[in-house]
């Protein structure tokens, strides 16, 4: 059965959301007329439940939004701890929850396949990094998000 890596996991988990705040990950999706479609994410926006199953927490609304629950499936692509990390998960939509503080569509996601990437000739020290503008404020919409994730 395909799983998180426990270092992978460990950035998902949802704890430590301050040391996390300048990861950015992309989730792949496919449009309708079947061209790739990439979205930003953040630990504030993805939660890893176990090593199997994952939940995700999405702006409504959004292109990426649309092909996740037309289809079922995204990409998740992080680079972490060295390595770069890809992901296929297969999503379903999680009912809207009535006291959300935020307009989020919620997905539970299982892991489908997950592999690592390094080279033999260079190290990863970098994937795509953020600077937050509000990080108090974000910082804490994460949190609620996060929370809202676990019902």
């Amino acid at each position: 059965m395909a799983q998180l890596s426990n270092e992978l996991f460990q950035l998902l988990n949802g704890q430590k959301l301050a040391a996390k705040r300048h990861e950015a990950m992309m989730l792949q999706t496919v449009t309708e007329d079947g061209w790739p479609h990439t979205a930003m994410i953040s630990a504030g926006e993805i939660l890893a439940l176990n090593d199997t199953d994952v939940r995700l927490a999405l702006w409504q609304g959004t292109t990426t939004t649309a092909n996740i629950t037309r289809t079922g499936r995204a990409l998740f692509v992080t680079w972490w701890k060295g390595k770069a990390h890809y992901v296929r998960l297969s999503l379903t939509k999680l009912p809207d929850l009535k006291d959300a503080k935020y307009p989020r569509a919620r997905f539970a996601g299982t892991v489908k396949s997950a592999r690592e990437d390094t080279a033999k000739y260079a190290d990863i020290i970098a994937g795509v990094q953020i600077e937050l503008k509000d990080e108090d404020s974000v910082l804490r919409r994460w949190e609620e998000t996060l929370e809202e994730l676990q019902k």
